[in-house]
């Protein structure tokens, strides 16, 4: 393993730069960064999901400032957008979700509340899901693709990813990862999992799990413990952009 830790760390710190994140090589969190808001931020590592190009562009059409606008504006100025699972009627409940949000409480005391009794994240995410969904009724395809649903008997069946990838960019702080948030420690972050991430975790014999799942995970996380039991999750755009690349 020793030699494993070696190749990333070399890795991380050859990625660990700004450069990293750029139309050439395009990653939600760049737009993400212009704002540094923990609800455009969710916003933006929520709609993470498919091609990263297409991604960015579809971001690059938001216009975030219809958070602090009236419902009825948000729906008269995104009557147009759609993006895969989410069609126009999506976009605009998941805008009023997360105006409603705002007005709640921050995000980072919400995921707080429930992280901090056992200083576990996942409890964390649930209430998080919890409360979102607490704020608007719609029950679309779209609408429960992207948010996730809170339910019991469905927990542990995902990896999370793009909540994993949000906590990321709140709590680390580097030249990617903004660092927006201080009450949760960066120590009990999980792996977000994604398919680059997966396979060559696999390859490089980091993960035995064949399941895609919150087990899979979690047991990469435990395996990054190994290496930095303070910041096991500073390894992910390193294995990422690996896997992405087709370095190995």
């Amino acid at each position: 393993m020793k030699s494993i830790k070696d190749r990333l760390d070399k890795e991380l710190a050859f990625r660990d730069s700004e450069f990293e994140l750029s139309y050439d090589k395009p990653d939600p969190l760049m737009v993400a960064k212009r704002y540094k808001d923990e609800y455009i931020s969710l916003i933006c590592a929520l709609f993470a999901y498919g091609n990263a190009k297409l991604i960015v562009k579809f971001l690059d059409s938001l216009d975030f400032s219809l958070l602090d606008e009236s419902e009825d504006k948000i729906a008269k100025e995104l009557k147009n957008h759609y993006y895969r699972f989410q069609k126009p009627q999506d976009v605009i409940d998941i805008f009023i979700t997360i105006k409603r949000l705002k007005s709640l409480d921050s995000i980072e005391n919400i995921v707080y509340s429930g992280y901090k009794k056992e200083e576990s994240l996942i409890d964390g995410l649930w209430n998080l899901i919890d409360k979102i969904r607490s704020l608007h009724p719609s029950n679309t395809h779209g609408f429960n693709f992207y948010f996730l649903k809170s339910n019991p008997k469905i927990k542990g069946a995902g990896t999370y990813k793009r909540y994993f990838m949000y906590f990321r960019w709140m709590v680390r702080r580097d030249n990617l990862d903004m660092g927006l948030w201080n009450k949760i420690d960066k120590k009990d972050l999980i792996m977000p999992l994604d398919t680059h991430t997966l396979n060559i975790s696999r390859k490089l014999g980091l993960l035995k799990r064949k399941s895609n799942d919150l087990q899979a995970a979690i047991e990469l996380t435990n395996t990054l413990r190994s290496f930095d039991a303070q910041d096991p999750i500073k390894y992910d755009f390193a294995l990422y952009r690996i896997g992405q690349e087709g370095i190995l």
